[in-house]
Order: structure tokens, then C-alpha cells, then sequence
């Protein structure tokens, strides 16, 4: 495979080994945060939800935060894919205009934008969507806590300072300051929480625009949601911060949905980061026993560098093309167009599984 890695925790591993991978074998798909790198999951997402987990039947619990929310609350609607093809027009197309001075739309704008869009994608599909009769929903926010229970332009700051501080110290520290809140459309966390304060909270036709808002506000380009229906009080801020990748304990859940069986998670890269603090501290991007029945599913650093400006799309992208919207429109379409070749290679393996293909997580 010349675009697509494939990387397996040693449970995942030893199974492919045996078994090959079927649809029926698919337990949980994540999906991380990371802004526009996301979009290059987009032929992956369009194969596996709409051409080869319609081959199973059991419940899968889909897991996302921030666009990795976005994707998988899509991928519940009735007509995912037609879904999934316009998630990826928005998302490229998304533009905002400056006022006289600014070098950057202001948080207010992008929210408020952001929330325009969301109506319109989801408006009249919410109930069907949290009642898929296979996909249990489960989306990521971060809880302010402390200085972080209000949005405010000098505290917020500070309490942001201090939880890169104590995660430094220790990644559990940091939920003095932030909690990771998930909302779920049925069913227990496929994940255990031993490893950071959680707390689980319904996800309903109320609160559903709230919450996937919430989950995609990073902090200082979109406005914190406070106050949402059925949770706690206080702000409530992008799912990555607490968790960047979903480097969670999905070996360890009390949860009923494929007994045994395994994680599979599209990504944009090879490392699962636990937190968006935890970005600099390469350390803790190794694989740990949390994903030994993991499979990811990630492009590999070669075949990046055939991409346009050698990379995946990201945020910085935005600053490198301003104003000039064709610019960026043109390098985005691109990537998504040549990530097409990770979908046909992942399914091309599906039909003939080559384990010398298959790298330790």
C-alpha cells in the first residue's frame, strides 16, 4: 500500500492475524479533534459507513470530539453519505469576512457562524440521528472548572496557563480545571475513566446543537457554550482539549456492544495524543496498553508529502491564504480528492488482508 498504514495495538494485531477484519468485528469507532487534518478522512468515512459496516449488524459506538464529532454525528443521519459529501463542501468552503483592521475574524463571528451552519445542516434531522438503530453516539466536551467555569477575557487566559501547568505535571491533574463531560445518545462510555474525571451526561434533541457547538469551540476562536440543558453549569469548551485523540481506555468499558471486539479508528497520523496540551510533550504520544485492541488506520508520512505544500490540510492554512479563498479551496480540494486513494487501498486490503502490511501501534 502506497497511501494507506495500517497500525494494531497486540490484541488487534493477534486477531487480524487469525481472523482477517470483518465488519462485524468493529466495536468502537473514534474520532479525533484536529481541524482541518480531518477532512482527508473523508473517502474513509463514505467506505465504511456506507459500503462495508452495512454488511454487520451489530451496535457500534461512535466516539468523536471536535470535527471528529462533526464526522461521526454525521455519519448517524439517515443519508450519511449525501451527509458526509457536504461536511466536507462546508468545511473547505467555510469563510469568513474581516471588518476594516482585523487580521482575524473574532470569536464572536466564527461562533456565530459556525451555529448558522449547524442549523442548517442538522435542522429537522436531530431525532433521527440520536435514535440511529445501530450507532450509539457519544461526543466530547471539556468543562471549565475554576478559573475556567466562565469565559472571561483575563481569567480565562490564567486558567488555561494553569492547567498546561499542572498537565505538565500530570495529565490527571488537569482536571482541576477541566472536565471531560461526554454526551451520549444511549448506552454506557465504551471506555473506561479511571485515568481522568469524567462524567457522562444525555444527549437529546435539546441540547444536541449545544453540545456538538460546544465540542468544536477551541478556545479563543469560538465563544465557550455555557450553561448547557441537562448538565452542569459553567462553560464548556472543545472535546480535544482534554482529549486531543481519544487515547482512551477502550480496553476496559463496561459496555455491551461487540463483546471482544475491536476498536477501529480512522486517523490522520500514527501517534494517538492524549490532550491538546499534550502536543509538545512527545512523550506521551507513544501507544499504551489503553489501545491494545486498536486498529488505526492512518496516511502514511510518505505519501504526505505528495499532498499539496507537502503536508495535510491544518488551521495555519488560514492564515497562509488570508482573504484569498480560491487559494485555499483549491489545496483543500485536492487533498481530499487524493485521500480517495486511502479508502480504495483500505478496502482493496478488506478483500485480501496482508498482515506484512499491518505495523505495531
Amino acid at each position: 500500500m502506497k497511501a494507506l498504514a495500517i497500525y494494531a495495538g497486540p490484541q488487534a494485531k493477534q486477531h487480524l492475524a487469525l481472523h482477517g477484519l470483518s465488519a462485524s468485528d468493529v466495536k468502537v469507532i473514534p474520532a479525533a479533534a484536529g481541524g482541518p487534518k480531518g477532512l482527508i478522512l473523508g473517502p474513509l468515512d463514505r467506505f465504511m459507513f456506507n459500503e462495508w459496516l452495512p454488511t454487520s449488524q451489530q451496535t457500534i459506538d461512535l466516539v468523536g470530539a471536535s470535527i471528529g464529532a462533526w464526522r461521526m454525528a454525521t455519519a448517524c443521519l439517515p443519508e450519511s453519505r449525501a451527509g458526509l459529501l457536504r461536511l466536507e463542501h462546508d468545511y473547505i468552503h467555510q469563510h469568513y469576512e474581516l471588518k476594516p483592521g482585523e487580521k482575524f475574524p473574532s470569536a464572536q463571528q466564527v461562533s456565530d457562524s459556525f451555529r448558522e451552519n449547524l442549523d442548517l445542516f442538522y435542522g429537522g434531522l436531530i431525532e433521527p440521528l440520536l435514535n440511529h438503530p445501530r450507532f450509539r453516539l457519544h461526543v466530547l466536551t471539556s468543562r471549565g472548572k475554576g478559573l475556567l467555569h466562565r469565559e472571561h477575557p483575563v481569567l480565562s487566559p490564567l486558567g488555561y496557563g494553569g492547567a498546561f501547568l499542572s498537565n505538565l505535571i500530570r495529565r490527571k491533574a488537569m482536571g482541576a480545571s477541566l472536565e471531560r463531560v461526554v454526551f451520549s445518545s444511549a448506552g454506557t462510555l465504551p471506555f473506561g475513566t479511571h485515568d481522568y474525571a469524567t462524567r457522562q451526561l444525555p444527549l437529546t434533541t435539546s441540547n444536541f446543537m449545544d453540545v456538538l457547538q460546544a465540542s468544536c469551540a477551541i478556545p479563543f476562536v469560538l465563544k465557550a457554550v455555557h450553561d448547557i440543558e441537562g448538565a452542569p453549569r459553567g462553560a464548556y469548551w472543545d472535546g480535544g482539549i482534554t482529549d486531543y485523540h481519544l487515547h482512551l481506555d477502550w480496553c476496559n468499558a463496561s459496555n455491551d456492544s461487540a463483546p471482544g471486539g475491536l476498536v477501529v479508528y480512522p486517523h490522520f497520523q500514527k501517534a494517538v495524543v492524549p490532550g491538546w496540551l499534550d502536543k509538545a510533550l512527545k512523550w506521551r504520544h507513544k501507544a499504551s496498553a489503553f489501545l491494545n485492541n486498536t486498529l488505526v488506520l492512518a496516511p502514511r508520512p510518505e505519501w504526505v508529502q505528495t499532498l499539496p505544500n507537502s503536508k495535510l490540510p491544518d488551521r495555519t492554512d488560514f492564515a497562509t491564504y488570508g482573504q484569498d479563498l480560491q487559494a485555499r479551496v483549491k489545496v483543500w480540494q485536492a487533498a481530499t480528492s487524493a485521500s480517495q486513494q486511502l479508502a480504495d487501498e483500505f478496502a482493496a486490503w478488506l478483500e485480501k488482508p496482508d498482515m506484512a502490511c499491518v505495523q505495531d501501534l
